[in-house]
């Protein structure tokens, strides 16, 4: 009898320590840092996410995982959200985090946007608003208003940089926290004073910076080409500037911008209108934004690439000298051009 109740005990620790390990011990079975799950307000939350366990098979013992989900009130505590699973993580602390609602926020990563459409697919891929909502709200100018935006300036809110966000934040809550972000830096460095010392708004500024950052990547020569551009807008001269023709075509891809191009009817065609397009035509880097607000003061006027290739650019003050850069550059693409047909 002694025997088979020291069986019976030994039968007990064993399986209490089973039970135990299965409960506190790593229960993912993925290699990755983690995975995560989502909740959604479409469905009952304890139906979307077994079931998202079950396909993934991202945790042994699903049906312990239940139990424990059931007996720790989980499903009427889970709110929408995104969770993250780490490797390693035992049951226990998988269904604490569900029933705390720790959310895993999303990384937004903006660099260089161009459209609505590109900001869309972006909150699309990151959030839980899908991008024709995002679309929808985004090319609206009554949701836009109460952030003293419109489609045109929409951008203007946009400092690129990476952003943590909860991911079942809406469109409108995004907007907010990147146009908080943008508050701020408008007040750092001096930036508010730069620009009122230029006699443009933040908004001009940016508008202006995002011309310049579509005009070239060299760094060290932004600030010329924005005192090109300034010194053309305060003599009232058209801008001129071939990225804002690829924006009024929606054609990126343009490699030459040609006469027929020039003619095209838009708010946004810097040739036949004067003074700034009426929105930024791009999102500009900080680098580019401080180019224009330190820009020097110059008197040039016209700038063309140079003949060698490098990426940077001759300036001129009067346009008889620009024409002899123009030409140089152009008998030197000509010779390239050439060149590449014979060798084919």
């Amino acid at each position: 009898m002694k025997k088979i109740i020291l069986l019976l005990f030994i039968v007990t620790i064993i399986a209490g320590c089973i039970f135990a390990w299965m409960v506190f011990g790593s229960a993912t079975t993925f290699d990755a840092k983690s995975k995560y799950i989502y909740a959604y307000d479409s469905l009952p939350p304890k139906q979307q996410i077994e079931q998202q366990l079950q396909d993934s098979n991202y945790i042994r013992n699903l049906w312990l995982f239940n139990i424990l989900a059931d007996r720790m009130n989980v499903w009427n505590r889970l709110k929408p959200g995104r969770f993250e699973i780490e490797k390693g993580e035992s049951l226990i602390d998988l269904a604490r985090r569900l029933r705390n609602n720790v959310q895993a926020p999303a990384r937004l990563v903006i660099n260089k946007l161009r459209t609505s459409n590109d900001l869309a697919k972006l909150v699309g891929k990151n959030f839980s608003t899908d991008s024709a909502q995002a679309l929808q709200f985004l090319t609206s100018n009554d949701s836009l208003q109460p952030l003293g935006v419109d489609t045109n300036t929409l951008f203007t809110l946009i400092i690129p940089d990476t952003y943590i966000i909860n991911w079942n934040s809406s469109v409108k809550k995004i907007l907010q926290r990147l146009d908080k972000e943008r508050d701020k830096f408008w007040h750092e460095d001096r930036r508010l004073a730069k620009a009122d010392s230029l006699g443009l708004s933040p908004k001009q500024v940016y508008t202006l910076a995002s011309i310049v950052e579509e005009e070239t990547n060299k760094n060290d020569e932004k600030g010329e080409i924005a005192s090109v551009y300034i010194n053309r807008y305060k003599k009232g001269m058209p801008l001129g500037a071939d990225p804002t023709i690829k924006f009024a075509l929606k054609d990126f891809a343009l490699k030459r911008i040609l006469y027929g191009h020039l003619q095209v009817a838009s708010p946004y065609n810097t040739y036949r209108n004067a003074g700034l397009p009426p929105g930024p035509i791009c999102t500009p880097s900080e680098k580019t934004i401080d180019a224009v607000l330190n820009a020097p003061s110059t008197d040039y006027l016209f700038f063309v690439a140079k003949s060698d290739f490098s990426g940077y650019h001759q300036f001129s003050s009067n346009y008889a000298q620009h024409q002899q850069y123009a030409k140089q550059y152009q008998q030197a693409l000509n010779e390239r051009v050439a060149a590449k047909q014979k060798a084919q």
